[in-house]
């Protein structure tokens, strides 16, 4: 694998490996040239010389503008807008570096700049897009032989955020919602009361998705990307069914904006309608944190709560915390606000 040539004077080593190009070095010693030659022997039979050689022919830059292109596309589309601007921001911190360059204190350095005005949570997303690229550049790639990400510490987060309403804040919220001039916000806020449902997966929301004959409502752009059933009943069912009544049969979305191409955005409506109801720090999804409190005042096991709001695994402590809270005596699914 390995031959020495004298040439003038001096030692041309050169090292090959079927289907890659050859490796030379050049020695005024012999001695030098054969330690040289058994190390990079060595370091070839166990693959590390080329994927550091890789590693030196790559930027990050190259890295993410493959990550972009090639994985991207088939993540969950309601994540990837936020991990473009994320992975564009390494860009253009570390876009120049060669990826065999970027090393655990490199990223340590950008990881304490980030923290300078956001959350730990969110540096945390930032942190952990760039891993999962250095992971595929390891693992499909073979531009890297280890990803220096997993050796950097990732900033603690607070603990989950847990609100919900009492039954006069759901009471005035929904007067409230009624009075919006997005004709679709009263809807969409008893079904998230109801349902437990995202934001996306309501807004997302089909009619091939909806049977109001049986009551059910089926989610197929989720966050963990598995396919979710859940039953209506109640006011939530009689509310859906007259929103049914006079749908738009020119769009497949049940809450269209008005060209019908796409959802309605709900945001700043939303927003307006909880300031107008006079309620303090409530979002949209904490009308997940509502329905569970329904949920678990009607009976239902923490699995069963699990399975509705579409959580893989039950978190034990936080479904105890969710469940400890002085929870409202009426149920919206059995009674009209």
């Amino acid at each position: 694998m390995a031959t020495i040539e004298r040439r003038n004077g001096t030692y041309r080593v050169k090292v090959r490996r079927k289907g890659a190009p050859p490796l030379t070095a050049t020695f005024t010693h012999l001695v030098e040239a054969k330690k040289w030659a058994q190390v990079t022997e060595s370091a070839v039979l166990e693959g590390r010389h080329f994927s550091a050689t890789e590693a030196k022919r790559h930027t990050l830059a190259d890295l993410v503008d493959r990550y972009i292109a090639e994985v991207l596309p088939h993540k969950r589309p309601s994540t990837v807008p936020d991990q473009v601007r994320q992975l564009r921001w390494w860009k253009t911190q570390l876009g120049h570096s060669l990826v065999a360059d970027v090393t655990p204190a490199i990223i340590v350095r950008y990881r304490n700049t980030l923290s300078h005005g956001r959350a730990n949570a969110t540096v945390n997303r930032y942190l952990a897009v760039l891993s999962h690229a250095f992971t595929v550049a390891v693992k499909e790639w073979q531009w890297c032989a280890d990803n220096p990400v997993r050796k950097v510490s990732k900033p603690k987060e607070p603990r989950g955020r847990v609100r919900f309403l009492s039954d006069d804040e759901r009471e005035r919220l929904l007067v409230a919602c009624q009075t919006s001039r997005n004709k679709h916000l009263y809807a969409i806020t008893v079904l998230a009361l109801a349902t437990g449902a995202r934001r996306g997966e309501l807004l997302n929301l089909r009619w091939s998705d909806v049977d109001v004959k049986r009551g059910t409502l089926t989610f197929h752009q989720t966050k963990n990307g598995e396919r979710r059933a859940v039953p209506l009943t109640g006011y939530a069912l009689e509310v859906l069914t007259q929103h049914a009544k006079v749908r738009c049969l020119d769009t497949p979305y049940v809450f269209p904006d008005r060209t019908g191409t796409k959802p309605i955005g709900i945001r700043e409506a939303f927003e307006w309608a909880v300031k107008r109801a006079g309620i303090a720090d409530f979002r949209f999804h904490d009308c997940r944190h509502t329905a569970a409190s329904y949920l678990a005042m009607s009976g239902g096991s923490l699995a069963e709560i699990a399975e509705v709001l579409g959580h893989k695994t039950v978190c034990f402590r936080q479904a105890r915390v969710n469940l400890d809270f002085q929870l409202p005596t009426v149920i919206l699914m059995k009674g009209t606000p």
